[in-house]
């Protein structure tokens, strides 16, 4: 390739990602609900004919990584007619957890599909009988509704029958219209890109990009050493009985690649913990995409040197019916401290410690006439590394989203925020320390529902070399403490107190001279 058409390529990759970042702007502008207006709880990207990765947004990994790994079969699911868009959540036939719905929508050019427009975006009522959506569950039917891969518009014109199936807060409340347009406007702006060269210049310079981020890929991979690394790390529990459930991961690094294989990891549970494979990869992917070049297009090529592994039936890669709501926000953080255990050995000067390891999920509301949906994660501490101490009140990993402002929750909802702090000492000491958690406290201002599903509370996020563990979080009802997983009905004038876990520290802490 001579120096005008990486230019050329450079180009066209930035305008595809350009393009996936007005998606998600229009998006988070028009739709209505907190969840994904504020916290941004939503994520856009374009994928090529067969369904590949052809660019992202820089939304949220869990989605985009999800979404990578099964595009591939739901482009090749039936034959699409310009003007179609799919809807799904279903999260063994290419969704994460039922409230992630997902809208595709194909793209045709010159009489051709060309390419898919796609957006996930957190819905915080999925019709689950508990106030936002995710409850202590151990069915997938208690999750939600469940929306198999379906048109809502067919050549155009909406589905009703599609659009009766759909939960009545989702389908009245903007957000779908929100995505909907986002869909559109993802397929009009493709549509002329292609336009410009033509259709088949267009296939010449994906099959170009997708090439030149397989080079860039391996050449960064080629960094690691040679050799088999392996690391387990637990999960507290599932919230129903099964306590430290073991994620295993060994990844083999040779020359044709790396492969990762979860082999020895527990089986599914009867909780919510459970991941469809499409979370695991997404994990993966994002793992070995943080230790590849920053410039790295972001397409189906990069992660061709990858492979992955995990036993059917294994809580990485669950069989339906399996409840999952936890398993996209919570497994998938614990997938990425695994691997970052097993790569530590691999590149220890790169590698940092754990950070908060959870997602710290809320869901709160009030059933029936009036009633109300709040759903939010919070920040922790991120993991010290070996030349940095840890940011403190931060998301980290799998999720890229912020938090609720205080104004907008208490301007929707019936609640106070009497307390939003950084909690400091909750990172972890070290030469390096980690970065600290957060301390949110809400009182209720009416009788209500709550859930809390939350990880960290008894395996902490552990340091690295010598560097000491984070705090795990803690949930307080009033004065009473709460389970990690749990779920109750709360009275008006009670306080939920979450606090956050810090990250771990890096490198043996500094002792002070006799005398000092």
């Amino acid at each position: 390739m001579d120096a005008h058409d990486s230019i050329e390529l450079g180009l066209f990759a930035s305008r595809v990602a350009a393009i996936c970042e007005e998606m998600g702007a229009l998006l988070g502008r028009v739709a209505f609900s907190p969840n994904i207006r504020d916290r941004k709880d939503y994520s856009c990207a374009l994928f090529d004919r067969r369904g590949g990765l052809l660019g992202q947004a820089t939304h949220i990994p869990v989605h985009l990584g999800s979404m990578a790994q099964a595009m591939t079969s739901l482009a090749a699911s039936r034959d699409w007619a310009d003007g179609d868009l799919m809807v799904l959540n279903d999260p063994f036939r290419g969704g994460t957890h039922l409230p992630d719905i997902t809208l595709v929508a194909p793209v045709f050019a010159e009489g051709e599909l060309c390419g898919f427009a796609a957006n996930r975006a957190h819905h915080a009522d999925i019709g689950a009988d508990a106030p936002g959506s995710m409850p202590v569950s151990t069915r997938l039917e208690e999750e939600g509704v469940l929306i198999p891969p379906s048109l809502l518009f067919r050549a155009g014109e909406r589905q009703e029958s599609t659009w009766r199936t759909l939960p009545g807060s989702a389908a009245g409340g903007g957000d779908f219209d929100a995505q909907v347009g986002a869909c559109r406007l993802g397929e009009r702006r493709l549509r002329s890109l292609v336009a410009e060269s033509g259709i088949e210049p267009f296939k010449r310079r994906v099959a170009q990009l997708n090439d030149y981020a397989e080079r860039v890929a391996r050449a960064a991979l080629a960094e690691l050493p040679t050799g088999v690394y392996a690391f387990t790390d637990r999960l507290d529990d599932d919230g129903v009985g099964t306590d430290d459930i073991e994620i295993r991961v060994q990844v083999t690094v040779s020359p044709a690649g790396v492969d990762v294989d979860f082999d020895g990891t527990a089986p599914q549970v009867a909780g919510n913990l459970n991941c469809p494979l499409a979370v695991t990869a997404a994990a993966v992917f994002y793992v070995f995409r943080c230790l590849m070049p920053p410039q790295l297009p972001a397409c189906a090529g990069a992660f061709r040197p990858l492979r992955l592994q995990a036993p059917e039936g294994c809580v990485v890669n669950a069989r339906p019916p399996a409840a999952v709501a936890a398993g996209n926000v919570e497994t998938s953080m614990r997938i990425v401290d695994a691997l970052c255990g097993a790569l530590a050995q691999a590149l220890p000067d790169h590698i940092p410690a754990a950070s908060q390891g959870t997602m710290n999920n809320l869901a709160m509301g009030r059933a029936g006439a009036g009633g109300w949906d709040y759903y939010e994660t919070l920040a922790g501490g991120h993991g010290a590394g070996p030349g940095w101490d840890g940011l403190s009140a931060r998301h980290s990993h799998m999720t890229n989203t912020l938090n609720t402002p205080v104004e907008v929750l208490e301007l929707h909802y019936p609640l106070r925020v009497n307390r939003y702090a950084v909690r400091h000492g909750s990172g972890g000491a070290g030469r390096h320390r980690g970065g600290d958690g957060v301390i949110r406290e809400y009182r209720f201002l009416e009788d209500a529902s709550l859930s809390v599903i939350t990880e960290r509370r008894r395996h902490a996020p552990w340091g690295l070399a010598g560097g000491e563990a984070g705090l795990p979080g803690n949930n307080r009802l009033d004065d009473q403490p709460l389970p990690g997983k749990h779920s109750q009905a709360v009275k008006a004038g009670q306080v939920l107190t979450i606090e956050t876990p810090g990250g771990g520290g890096f490198g043996a802490p500094a002792t002070e001279s006799p005398g000092a």
